[in-house]
């Protein structure tokens, strides 16, 4: 590919702390047969990201730019891709969106409806899909079904919450203080419970009478899973999605056939969205909860991108509520 302007954005040269995320001018090139290259108006910052800069994940490259959700407009179009100039796109990929221009495959792509603020729709790509998908395809959630949300007042919890009520299920959501608790009740939850202030397995079965959750939902892992497990009914599922607090240590078989013949999974939303056909299917159902009010994106914090270091610092000690978007 061709060289041409400079571009800029955030790369981490080796595993570690927020302050390897370092401000650094990109060599920028030419799209590709099938790419585009967008110019970024908002990015999101998940936990993903934060896996990524330790090195809990393998790095496809050295440096590597962090970041899995972001929106913009595009810029310029290479040859066979379906989109044009001018054209108000979002997408979710595993890394890479730290920065203001980029290259993105046009069939990762997903066109924004006009009523998505570009904010909005960086907030809720990675979040709301992974949402989506959850609530839909890993367990499919009903009226009156009973659901744990662990993290219920941050991004995808906040999201959850508000998706779970439009079902009429039964949602209880878990946080980390006191002062999160009317964030996850104006989320919808049903039930909040501070798990640092009391025992949230035991609180649960209270409140389901003794007869436990049909599913947990977990992004927090090591500090709560043992927990999760308590808190399901016989045959209920666990589904851990996160490791905010650490990975699952000690886990054995033997914990789910205690549990009462319990099953648990640990998906991925990119396991869900390899297909075009999969992705524009959830995209759809997703901004369509949104253009029905049943479904707000919440963005607590807006933060410039030569800043996200202090994003991931606010991130990692759960200062964060919502969402955090950087603005290139």
């Amino acid at each position: 590919m061709t060289q041409s302007s400079a571009d800029f954005g955030i790369i981490v040269r080796k595993p570690g702390g927020p302050e390897e995320l370092e401000w650094s001018e990109l060599p920028a090139r030419e799209p590709g047969p099938g790419e585009v290259r967008i110019v970024q108006h908002a990015i999101g910052v998940n936990f993903i990201d934060i896996y990524y800069r330790k090195g809990a994940y393998p790095w496809p490259t050295t440096p590597l730019i962090p970041g899995a959700e972001a929106a913009g407009t595009v810029e310029k179009v290479g040859q066979g891709a379906d989109l044009k100039v001018g054209d108000r796109v979002a997408y979710t990929l595993p890394h890479g969106a730290y920065r203001v221009r980029r290259i993105v495959p046009a069939d990762r792509l997903v066109k924004l409806p006009d009523s998505i603020a570009f904010d909005v729709a960086a907030s809720l790509m990675l979040k709301g899909l992974t949402t989506q998908f959850l609530l839909n395809s890993c367990y499919r959630v009903k009226a009156g079904d009973v659901v744990l949300v662990h993290a219920a007042a941050g991004g995808v919890g906040s999201l959850m919450g508000q998706w779970l009520k439009s079902l009429g299920a039964i949602s209880i959501g878990t946080v980390g203080s006191a002062d999160k608790i009317p964030i996850a009740i104006q989320s919808g939850y049903t039930h909040v419970i501070d798990y640092r202030a009391e025992d949230f397995a035991a609180r649960v079965k209270l409140i389901t009478a003794g007869d436990g959750c049909d599913v947990v939902f977990d992004s927090v892992a090591n500090d709560t899973w043992r927990g999760s497990l308590k808190s399901l009914h016989a045959r209920g599922l666990f589904v851990c999605f996160g490791q905010s607090s650490g990975p699952i240590a000690d886990f054995k078989f033997s914990d789910l056939a205690a549990g009462g013949s319990l099953y648990a999974t640990r998906p991925t939303l990119f396991d869900y969205i390899k297909g075009r056909d999969d992705l524009q299917m959830r995209a759809a159902d997703l901004f369509s909860k949104v253009a029905a009010g049943e479904v707000r994106a919440s963005i607590g914090q807006r933060v410039s991108l030569r800043d996200a270091a202090q994003a991931h610092r606010d991130l990692e000690a759960r200062r964060t509520t919502g969402s955090t978007i950087l603005l290139p």
